[in-house]
């Protein structure tokens, strides 16, 4: 489980090479931390090291690190006492020890590659019950849950993908907080379908980013192109001809949100919980293949089977994206009942609104969810909070607590931002009175969680 480092400064005491990028040191790690990170110290001051585990002996290489920073950065360049847990990492690009031992960072995206499925998933629990006892006082230990098949060793899950492209024109990743982008061959994470569409094949000479979305359920995939501003539509049109004639192609501009269509459609079908939904260019949907129905199942379970989704009830569903949601609350609450569906990005929430056109008890706004709050003062029997990673915030949790819903299904990607916002629900007199999670996101550090908030009293 060892690699030989490369590095000319490897092996020297710190007292002569202090702290500079590149500097590697002999450490014993430590915790894991949110991010992805393990814990260890040098002299006092914490490291961050990606691609270890806890209670191995490794030599680290700093990437980020100076005399006045408050903690370093560092990659495993070698293990010296190697864990149990550890194994062959699946994805050479990805590996830190044969990256570095060429010469140079690995690729983000698979930095918990290096270990055995079972312990990833016990060490996402170490990161939830940590936030939780953190930020909001609950101790509180979780299982997270394998989702779909359990022998595919965590890969091909992923429906998307995003790219960068080398300045050589090929496809590739960004390192970890790096600008700098290495090519690839293959993206193991992904769907064969991603794979099988052989983009690094391609000069993409001119195109800045790549975004690919490949629907779990066989439809039409669609390839996002983000050409530079010095691109020509002569030059635009010559990789479209390079590209699959069965895959829907359209370029876009992620500063302004703009979708064009170049060929076929500028959406993706996508299928869930009984029902079909249009999710156009960059609009968020789940990414783990199995997810939207893992999700849906969570929430109307705790919703259902706590008595909060009934025949004619008064529900929300918040941060809606293209109504993953929302359809299956309007099924539950039927004709009789209500759904306020908010979501703030324009062209997902016309998404939602061509997905739901044929419920009249949805009603679909967009907007910023404190704004919609704010403006149409209501009451809900239940609520549906699915924010983006930054979380809901102090300001939204107080205004749905003044809604009076008797149950919030809060689902999350970000375990420090859900905890902060429980913290906020337990000084308004709310409690905890379930929790699932996830692991959505197999050989990386995210994890989604499904919580159940009620009022106290």
């Amino acid at each position: 489980m060892t690699t030989h480092s490369n590095s000319p400064q490897a092996g020297l005491p710190a007292s002569e090479n202090q702290g500079g990028a590149g500097t590697e040191l002999v450490v014993d790690i430590g915790p894991i931390a949110h991010g992805g990170h393990f814990v260890t110290r040098h002299e006092g001051r914490v490291i961050f090291v990606r691609h270890a585990i806890p209670g191995e002996k490794a030599r680290i290489r700093l990437t980020d690190s100076g005399d006045s920073s408050r903690f370093w950065r560092a990659d495993v360049v070698e293990v010296l006492e190697a864990s149990p847990d550890r194994v062959p990492h699946f994805w050479k690009p990805a590996d830190s020890l044969a990256a570095w031992g060429r010469g140079g960072p690995p690729v983000g995206g698979a930095e918990l590659g290096h270990i055995s499925l079972q312990r990833q998933r016990a060490l996402k629990g170490e990161v939830l019950t940590e936030q939780l006892k953190r930020l909001a006082g609950l101790d509180l230990t979780t299982e997270v849950e394998a989702v779909g098949d359990n022998h595919d060793g965590g890969l091909g899950w992923r429906t998307r993908a995003g790219f960068a492209v080398t300045t050589k024109g090929r496809l590739g990743m960004h390192a970890h907080r790096s600008d700098v982008v290495l090519p690839i061959k293959e993206m193991p994470l992904a769907l064969p379908g991603v794979n099988g569409l052989k983009l690094w094949d391609l000069d993409l000479s001119g195109i800045a980013r790549v975004e690919v979305a490949v629907p779990a359920n066989g439809s039409r995939p669609l390839i996002l192109l983000a050409p530079e501003e010095s691109t020509s539509p002569k030059r635009l049109h010559s990789i479209l001809s390079q590209l699959p004639h069965d895959v829907s192609v359209a370029s876009f501009d992620p500063s302004k949100g703009e979708v064009l269509q170049l060929r076929g459609r500028t959406w993706v079908q996508e299928s869930a919980a009984g029902h079909e939904y249009r999710v156009t260019g960059e609009g968020f949907w789940q990414i783990h293949k199995d997810a939207p129905d893992t999700l849906v199942g969570a929430v109307t379970d705790y919703l259902s089977g706590g008595g909060y989704l009934q025949p004619g009830a008064a529900v929300a569903d918040l941060y809606a994206g293209a109504g993953l949601f929302t359809a299956p609350l309007a099924d539950a609450v039927g004709v009789t009942g209500s759904v306020l569906s908010v979501e703030g990005a324009p062209g997902t929430s016309r998404d939602a609104r061509k997905n739901l056109h044929g419920q009249p008890q949805v009603e679909i706004v967009q907007g910023r969810v404190e704004r919609v709050l704010h403006q149409r003062a209501r009451s809900f029997d239940s609520v549906v909070l699915d924010p983006p990673r930054a979380g809901a915030g102090k300001a939204v949790v107080k205004q749905l607590m003044a809604t009076g819903p008797r149950a919030i299904a809060y689902v999350s990607c970000d375990p420090a931002s859900f905890a902060r916002d429980l913290g906020y629900f337990h000084q308004g007199g709310w409690r905890l009175e379930s929790l699932r999670a996830f692991d959505l996101y197999p050989n990386t550090h995210h994890l989604e969680t499904v919580g159940l908030i009620v009022p106290s009293a």
